[in-house]
């Protein structure tokens, strides 16, 4: 008798689960750093850059290896691949950005909670109270989990509808034809961290009890809505703020500062109602997110930990704490690591890495051997580049002149 496959709703609330993961407050950021090389190859880049992550979670996904090991982890596929040296610098790097997330999740709530909503406690208590709610959540088993997922996630929508509804009487038209292609490097980075979701693979197969068809259904559509949201709002930023202005409300003003759109959204729009329900948004995106990266990280630390540490409690300490301690003590740490590590990480491990198991498992010629250097090839080049940025060698700015001219010419705000 065959097996039963997953019903849709299951599939369902492991999509969403993805989503999650995705969608986090960075959401509010990328058509900043998309936005200065032009309509119409920002959305390619976007197009292009979720297409490439998707491919390689899909290739994870599919490895024999999570049906052949129950209940495994990142940790084993890195060992089983590369051998225990490579297990242990991915597992380094992996733990970094894990950390980093987690760590970048709880000091934004907690600053937005103490800044904007002016909760009456002090930032350390909101941090400890909003740890305790969030992680007992996103500790509770897959289950709850992806209920609990399924709640914020309806909520997120509801506020990122109102965020369309408010930015959309304001919207001005864009000239397609424009481009400063150049610039376009420099948003790559950001999107790789937009379309990650590798993390979350383990669990979706062991939910879906490694039904293959459940699994890729899953990933396109929970990939697909993180996506869809981010083109969307993409489109409705570019829509309505200049890419340059003399008033300085504008896509490279944002951009020099490090704001998401929604600070030149709100000088433009004026409106407390679009304050509050970005801010709410935000922290909704956060904690969508605390929950999967949350529900990976503990599978990741307990694959790691192994046979060395058996208590649920420890492995729960050592999945949560550093996080937090450091949040409350010094939250720039991770975080500084995470700019400069993190990209690179990400581009290794979920782009260089599955191209190399497509090269081994295929045969040379074959689709799968073609498509692995493809994907090799591809990743390197984006190593290259946050290399290069990162290490200064590469300066890469938005063209302020072109950006100027053109605007005068369009008829600019």
């Amino acid at each position: 008798m065959p097996a039963q496959r997953p019903p849709f709703s299951k599939i369902l609330t492991s999509a969403f689960v993805i989503t999650g993961f995705m969608v986090g407050a960075g959401i509010l950021a990328i058509p900043v750093n998309l936005g200065p090389s032009g309509f119409i190859p920002a959305l390619l880049c976007s197009l292009s850059v979720w297409l490439a992550m998707t491919c390689t979670g899909l290739v994870i996904a599919h490895q024999p290896f999570w049906k052949e090991h129950p209940g495994a982890d990142m940790p084993s596929l890195y060992e089983a691949v590369l051998g225990r040296a490579g297990k242990w610098l991915s597992v380094a790097a992996n733990l970094l950005i894990l950390y980093g997330m987690l760590t970048a999740y709880l000091a934004g709530v907690a600053t937005v909670a103490v800044q904007s909503f002016h909760v009456p406690l002090p930032e350390w208590g909101v941090m400890l109270l909003y740890f305790c709610i969030i992680t007992l959540m996103a500790s509770l088993g897959d289950a709850a989990l992806r209920r609990g997922n399924s709640v914020l996630m309806v909520t997120m929508w509801v506020l990122f509808g109102a965020l369309l509804l408010l930015v959309a009487p304001h919207f001005r038209g864009v000239d397609v034809h424009a481009a400063d292609v150049e610039f376009l490097t420099s948003g790559i980075p950001i999107l790789l961290v937009a379309y990650i979701f590798h993390n979350m693979v383990p669990t979706v197969c062991h939910s879906l009890d490694n039904d293959r068809r459940a699994i890729d259904k899953a990933i396109w559509i929970g990939s697909g809505i993180a996506f869809a949201m981010t083109l969307i709002w993409t489109v409705a930023v570019l829509l309505t703020l200049p890419v340059e202005s003399p008033s300085g409300v504008d896509l490279i003003t944002a951009f020099k500062a490090g704001q998401p759109a929604t600070i030149p959204l709100d000088k433009l729009i004026r409106s407390p109602l679009f304050v509050n329900v970005s801010i709410a948004f935000s922290v909704v995106a956060m904690s969508t997110s605390y929950l999967g990266v949350g529900a990976s990280l503990l599978g990741f630390v307990r694959d790691v930990a192994g046979a060395r540490v058996r208590s649920r409690a420890g492995i729960w300490l050592l999945a949560f704490m550093p996080p937090l301690l450091v949040s409350e003590f010094y939250p720039d740490a991770f975080l500084e690591a995470l700019n400069v590590v993190g990209g690179l990480g990400i581009a290794t491990l979920f782009g260089v890495l599955p191209g190399i198991m497509l090269v081994r498992q295929g045969g040379t010629g074959s689709r799968r051997w073609l498509l692995g250097w493809f994907l090799v090839v591809l990743f390197v080049g984006v190593l290259a580049l946050e290399l290069g940025q990162e290490s200064g060698l590469l300066r890469i700015g938005p063209n302020v002149e072109y950006w100027s001219h053109h605007s005068c010419n369009f008829g600019g705000h």
